[in-house]
């Protein structure tokens, strides 16, 4: 007998051994069981969560011999028929490869009929936003005005492309993906049906790399099942999954907690000689560490089948709170960035040396110790602020003309934000305080909705929380907006001088006596 895949085998065939979705299948069930059945529904939702699955129970549900009921029997002819694909008045469509006006129509001229053997006539129309528009147009009177014999159920993962005209005929429900945990149940009652050993660390990775849909979860499952040779271990789903062991993530963020740069650059270095999937390294960095978040606002964390509690109050005392946020924003920043590196190993690299870069000045001292092994550490530019006070600016240069120039030229600020900041200079800036000068003669531009847009876009920029200080003063370099006004008169009496200068210019002055206006020289808007 062949072998049946694992997602087909194991199919729901009832409502009650759907997993998850009990906001759609409470109202479906209210509505079979009061007879308030609407002609047309609409599943939207990600791949893999149970769109077509609820839909051929529910075309079960219309057409057991039993009569219409939330619990078809199963038993049936009719039972039996859906559940294997070959019910007459079940038409499903795969709307991706039916597309054609011509197609919808053919099918549409069957609808008058009566059903040849069921109570209902459900056409279960997959991918429904597919369709084009002319087929959605020769649809659209069908659904609105259907026989009472037929009923229509769509599906999608993509709603937004069906008409507004579809949309308001139909009752919609949206699927959700499935969390981690339900899904990881799911595949520990199919394994143990199935009498496949199994070690809870192995699911709960399969569960994770599921992404939310059951389907993806047993199709990975079959497959590991084949790679591990009957058996579903934690070190065979890292193997066939591409990620590394547990002891190699803890083992970095431990060197994260005693900011060791020199250690934990090479220790990532190490990881290249498994060629794991970097992008699922730093997805795996980034939960280990939420989970330490958790374990020090709730002492009471147990874990979870990936990571002991014992291992967990360990590193929630190794790191302060504050660097485990940083630590975790940083991963996930350098993870959505990580195709934009020379290579994923290089961007991995990168982003743990910038997690240590970006501590708070005074918690870098082991950073720096370990480097200078290395080679020598610059000291940190220091500025005169007001008053003579010594001031840190950490790792900006303090007081230069271009820095916040090129710093403002790529912050995504707009309108009043960006006047704000383009009549500042920057002094410099020690740990998470960014200190500005504020040309007094602009001082109405401040205001706080435009200084929280400010400095959300300056911590967006240094990939951690930062906040400003303000200093209503004149400053011993130029703004921004006073560069762009030098720059801007510095070209007009230029151009003033090149029109003096113009032979063409010069020939129509002696010739017709032609007077030059130089104040109506103007500069550019762009």
């Amino acid at each position: 007998m062949s072998y049946l895949a694992l997602a087909r085998k194991w199919r729901p065939k009832k409502f009650s051994e759907l997993v998850g979705q009990e906001h759609v299948l409470r109202a479906l069930v209210n509505a079979l069981e009061t007879n308030r059945v609407h002609h047309a529904f609409l599943f939207t939702g990600t791949r893999g969560v149970g769109k077509t699955t609820i839909a051929r129970i529910l075309a079960k549900c219309l057409n057991c011999e039993k009569g219409v009921t939330s619990a078809p029997c199963g038993e049936c002819s009719a039972c039996k028929d859906i559940d294997a694909g070959r019910f007459f008045d079940l038409i499903e469509v795969d709307a991706a490869s039916r597309t054609k006006v011509d197609d919808t129509r053919e099918l549409l001229d069957n609808v008058q009929y009566a059903p040849g053997r069921g109570r209902y006539k459900v056409y279960l129309i997959d991918e429904v936003h597919m369709l084009s528009t002319h087929s959605f147009n020769a649809l659209l009177k069908t659904l609105e005005e259907p026989p009472p014999h037929v009923k229509f159920l769509l599906a999608t993962t993509d709603p937004q492309k069906l008409p507004v005209t579809v949309l308001s005929r139909c009752l919609q429900f949206n699927l959700k993906r499935l969390p981690v945990t339900q899904i990881a149940e799911r595949i520990k009652f199919i394994l143990e049906a199935e009498g496949v050993p199994f070690d809870a660390a192995g699911v709960r990775l399969v569960a994770q790399a599921a992404d939310g849909s059951v389907r993806d979860g047993l199709s990975l499952l079959d497959q590991l099942i084949a790679f591990g040779g009957g058996k579903v271990g934690e070190e065979e789903a890292r193997a066939m999954l591409g990620t590394v062991a547990r002891d190699h993530v803890v083992r970095l963020v431990e060197l994260l907690g005693i900011a060791d740069a020199r250690e934990l650059t090479k220790y990532a270095h190490s990881l290249d000689e498994w060629a794991p999937d970097y992008a699922q390294v730093l997805d795996e960095l980034a939960a280990l560490l939420v989970r330490v978040a958790v374990k020090q606002v709730a002492s009471d964390f147990d874990g979870d089948e990936l990571y002991a509690p014992e291992l967990l109050e360990k590193l929630a005392k190794a790191l302060s709170p504050e660097d485990v946020q940083l630590y975790y924003q940083t991963a996930i920043v350098g993870r959505r960035d990580l195709h934009l590196a020379p290579d994923p190993r290089v961007g991995f690299e990168m982003t743990l040396v910038r997690m240590l870069a970006f501590r708070p000045a005074g918690e870098g001292q082991n950073i720096k110790a370990s480097a200078s092994q290395d080679a020598p550490t610059p000291a940190l530019p220091r500025e005169t602020g007001e008053g003579g006070r010594g001031v840190a600016a950490a790792p900006l240069s303090p007081l230069s003309d271009s820095s916040w120039a090129s710093i403002l030229s790529s912050l995504e600020l707009q309108a009043a934000a960006r006047q704000l900041a383009s009549h500042c200079v920057l002094l410099g800036r020690k740990g998470p305080v960014v200190r500005l000068a504020l040309d007094p003669r602009n001082q109405a531009l401040r205001t706080r909705a435009q200084e929280e847009k400010l400095a959300q876009a300056l911590s967006r920029y240094f990939g951690e929380p930062v906040r400003l200080e303000f200093e209503v003063t004149v400053a011993n370099v130029e703004t921004p907006a006073q560069a762009g006004q030098r720059v801007s008169l510095e070209e007009v009496e230029a151009a003033k001088r090149a029109l003096e200068a113009d032979p063409g210019a010069q020939a129509l002055r002696e010739r017709f006596g032609a007077t030059l206006l130089p104040d109506t020289v103007r500069p550019l808007k762009n």
